[in-house]
């Protein structure tokens, strides 16, 4: 098995390779993150010390690439794309398993889908001439430190460790994704109870208030977030609504919130740890997609207006 080669390297230097970039990645993100946070941040599906992602992302690249080392300006361009299609593959395959999406670039100029954004590609672009040059010779030295057959020990343990936890991490993603659909809902049922009683006067100025609270609702900082939403959302209900619809909405509100909070409060400490390191995951609302298709008709019938 040691001595199968994908791509010209022996299957133990992929491995050794992956694990190895995976624990950069994990320092990277982890690092980056808890000084944008400011607070400590475990970044990774995984208990332990790794990104998988940036493991496979990394030696996907380097194996895909090899022909151009040395060539800066293909390795830049190239890596732009080849690591973009990865980043929007694995958010797809992610959202497909979990049913709700664990990035969102969607407040970045210049994305698509919110899984993939111009600025996003250009780091890709830097990182895999900077991997070539700099990381990539780095990352054999210290896979030479150990001996090969010394190195299928400590691999093959890592693989076992990394399977455990990796399953681990899967049924708790698998409940949190469960927990979110619930909480989505109450935001959608509160959503169309506005709409639907005519507290807000289209939906497009609907649609824009749900949109401006998800760009910045962050489930890591929730506790500091719901005082001030709902609080928004009751005074806007005490000003536009009459008492039996002000009374109907404060109580679909109050529901919502509660979800909100029982995500946090009642999950296990993976479900924390997992809501802490990607506080952006979400799951598309039928709410949303419905108020859309108001807003677009009523901006056709606004066009039809004037023309008349």
């Amino acid at each position: 098995m040691w001595e199968q080669e994908i791509l010209g390297i022996d299957f133990y230097h992929v491995l050794a390779w992956l694990f190895i970039y995976s624990v950069m990645g994990w320092i990277w993100e982890s690092c980056y993150v808890s000084v944008k946070e400011r607070k400590l941040v475990n970044r990774g599906f995984v208990t332990g010390p790794v990104c998988t992602i940036y493991g496979v992302g990394a030696v996907s690249v380097y194996l895909i690439l090899r022909p151009l080392d040395g060539k800066i300006l293909p390795l830049f361009f190239c890596g732009i794309a080849l690591a973009t299609t990865l980043e929007y593959l694995t958010a797809v395959v992610m959202e497909k398993l979990f049913h709700m999406s664990w990035w969102d670039y969607s407040s970045n100029r210049f994305n698509f889908q919110g899984r993939i954004c111009l600025g996003s590609s250009i780091v890709w672009g830097f990182f895999t001439v900077i991997m070539f040059e700099i990381l990539q010779p780095l990352v054999e030295r210290i896979t030479g430190l150990v001996d090969e057959a010394s190195g299928r020990g400590v691999l093959g343990a890592a693989i076992v460790l990394y399977a455990v936890d990796f399953g681990f991490s899967m049924a708790t993603a698998m409940q949190l994704g469960e927990k979110v659909a619930q909480m989505e809902q109450a935001m959608s049922e509160f959503s169309e109870h506005l709409q639907e009683s005519r507290i807000f006067t289209s939906a497009s100025e609907l649609l824009e208030l749900l949109d401006s609270y998800r760009r910045n609702r962050k489930y890591g900082n929730i506790r500091e977030r719901l005082e001030k939403y709902q609080e928004m959302m009751a005074d806007r209900i005490e000003k536009m609504g009459i008492q039996e619809q002000k009374e109907a909405a404060i109580e679909k509100l109050r529901v919502a919130v509660e979800k909100l909070s029982n995500l946090i409060v009642k999950g296990g400490w993976n479900s924390r740890r997992l809501i802490k390191a990607y506080p952006n995951l979400s799951k598309a609302s039928k709410a949303r997609e419905r108020l859309m298709r108001l807003s677009r008709l009523e901006r056709k019938e606004n066009k039809e207006d004037v023309k008349k």
